[in-house]
């Protein structure tokens, strides 16, 4: 099996993010990650979703989204015809002695603190999967206390954008 990255432009209706969802589930799919958004476009919206599938199942799967009725278009996002990032807050367990460490791996990833406590940290991170794992590892044996992560945005490299493919402007 191999991860897939789909990004759908589909039209702001309420249910149609459970109907998608349902026809992965109905294949016996995992959704690893999925983030839905308003598009450039009044009345659409993104949905982004990680799968882990052959490829054949996959189409398969890709059949049925394109006969939903409010889904406008599908494109598949190759890692390197694609940006590709993570959003994560981390809250890490510190003390006087390792404050100054754990504030310098956030400097050296790029993070950001973005509130303080006297017993604890709260870091925003963003990047892509490797980097962020990487920093986990580095905060790990400081006391990782909670996690929030957003589902993996990604848009395509270059000019084109999945709009002017579906309307000419």
């Amino acid at each position: 099996m191999t991860t897939h990255v789909l990004s759908l432009l589909v039209e702001d209706k309420p249910g149609l993010l459970t109907r998608v969802a349902g026809l992965f589930a109905r294949r016996g799919f995992n959704i690893e990650s999925l983030a839905v958004g308003h598009s450039e476009i009044e009345g659409l919206s993104r949905i982004t979703v990680v799968v882990d599938v052959d490829s054949l199942p996959l189409e398969q799967v890709t059949k049925q989204l394109n006969k939903l009725v409010n889904v406008i278009k599908i494109v598949e996002l190759e890692p390197g015809q694609s940006v590709q990032r993570e959003h994560m807050l981390i809250k890490v367990r510190v003390d006087n002695s390792t404050r100054s460490q754990v504030i310098e791996a956030v400097s050296l990833f790029r993070a950001r603190v973005i509130d303080v406590v006297t017993d604890a940290l709260v870091i925003e991170v963003t990047g892509d999967s490797g980097k962020i794992q990487a920093f986990l590892r580095v905060l790990e044996p400081y006391g990782i206390k909670e996690i929030a992560q957003s589902g993996l945005l990604a848009i395509g490299r270059g000019s084109k954008s999945i709009t002017e493919r579906v309307f000419k402007n």
